[in-house]
Formats: structure tokens, C-alpha cells, sequence
């Protein structure tokens, strides 16, 4: 998934935004669905993206770990098929003094 947000540590950054991208992956007993054909029993991946969605867009963050930490505990709590979440958040072109295409960070979460 690919937004535009407003995250970092600069000012600059919270003003100015940029690109950012999300890898989910849910983890889940998905056989009864499977075997079913039956989409009650597994995940709406349009309200996951939604979910991400507002993560990214309608807060500011300093950092992306706090981002990909609150996207994960975010989804385990609205989507309870879910046993766990691994969430990794790029920021492309993060302002550092040189090249450098993109910082990552990925945070898992599961049920305790």
C-alpha cells in the first residue's frame, strides 16, 4: 500500500509529508473460509486497508516504528480472526545526508 503522509522528526517532514509504503501480513486460520468459499470467515482486506489508511493519514508520527506498531496493535484489536500481524512501514528518500532510497521498519504483533 503506498500513501502520502506527514511523519518524521523535522518539522519539515510533519509539513512538507512524503511517501510512504505498508506491507501487511495477517496471520490466521483462514481453512473454514477456504473450504467454504465463505467470505464471513476470514479478514475484509478493504477494512484493513482502511484501517491502515487512517493510521497513516490522520495522525503525525515522529517515527515509523511508532507507526508500524500502532497499524499492528490497531488491527489485532478490530479483527479478532486475526492471531497475529506482521506490519513493515517504508519511508522513501528519508532525509539523510546522502543517498539513501528508503527506511524500514517492521514491528510483528500476535494475541497473548
Amino acid at each position: 500500500m503506498v500513501f502520502y503522509a506527514h511523519h518524521g522528526v523535522l518539522k519539515e517532514e510533519h509539513t512538507v509529508g512524503g511517501k510512504y509504503e505498508v506491507d501487511a501480513e495477517l496471520f490466521f486460520d483462514f481453512t473454514d473460509a477456504a473450504e467454504n468459499d465463505d467470505i464471513t470467515k476470514t479478514v475484509d482486506y478493504g477494512a484493513v486497508y482502511k484501517k491502515i489508511e487512517e493510521v497513516l493519514t490522520l495522525r503525525k508520527y515522529f517515527l515509523i516504528e511508532a507507526v508500524a506498531c500502532e497499524i499492528a496493535r490497531d488491527l489485532l484489536r478490530d479483527f479478532a480472526v486475526l492471531d497475529s500481524a506482521a506490519i513493515r512501514v517504508r519511508k522513501r528518500n528519508p532525509p539523510v545526508d546522502g543517498v539513501c532510497d528508503y527506511a524500514e521498519a517492521d514491528y510483528k504483533a500476535s494475541r497473548r
